[in-house]
């Protein structure tokens, strides 16, 4: 055996464990009917965390946005390939992609703060299903989060205005009946 092939056997053989600091509530009870993205929506939601973590918020509510950390707790598998919703006909590589179902079903979303009441935040952006586990907290700070020229991908090709404007769920996109093109299909 290499050394590369027991480093990765090391790697795979290695457990990780995280324990939840909070849960995320929601008024999204379903997949097909929470929004793909949190940009595209005003839902408002919070944030509870465990009392033990109550001390780790000070100072939180300088922050305007925030990265919160999550467990997929009901994805339904694991995929490498899968139909984004922005784009139905193409199945694309998970890591090209956000899908839920994912090797490791962690989730990552950026919301905006609203208020801080105890170890409670409410938060305004939501696209998470409500009794998620929250993982961790990280303050979105535009100068280390910003990046100039960037590239999304084969996801500048599929007019994001236009989803943004829907409020899209995964359910709307497909009743759209949407094309690799980003346009609604004429038949």
């Amino acid at each position: 055996m290499t050394s590369k092939e027991s480093n990765e056997e090391t790697l795979r053989s290695k457990e990780i464990v995280y324990h939840p600091i909070g849960v995320i509530r929601t008024e999204f009870t379903e997949q097909e009917n929470t929004p793909i993205q949190g940009i595209f929506n005003d839902a408002e939601g919070t944030v509870e965390l465990l009392p033990e973590y109550e001390e780790g918020l000070r100072d939180i509510e300088s922050f305007t946005h925030l990265m919160l950390l999550y467990h997929f707790d009901r994805a339904t598998g694991v995929s490498l390939l899968q139909r984004p919703f922005l784009d139905g006909e193409k199945e694309r590589g998970i890591f090209a992609i956000r899908h839920f179902n994912r090797p490791n079903a962690i989730g990552i979303s950026i919301v905006r703060l609203l208020g801080v009441e105890g170890r409670v935040l409410r938060i305004r952006g939501v696209d998470i299903l409500d009794g998620t586990p929250l993982l961790d907290i990280k303050p979105y700070v535009h100068q280390f989060d910003n990046r100039e020229e960037v590239s999304s991908g084969w996801v500048e090709d599929q007019h994001v205005e236009e989803i943004a404007d829907w409020n899209c769920t995964p359910k709307k996109l497909r009743s759209r009946d949407r094309t690799n093109t980003g346009r609604q299909s004429d038949n």
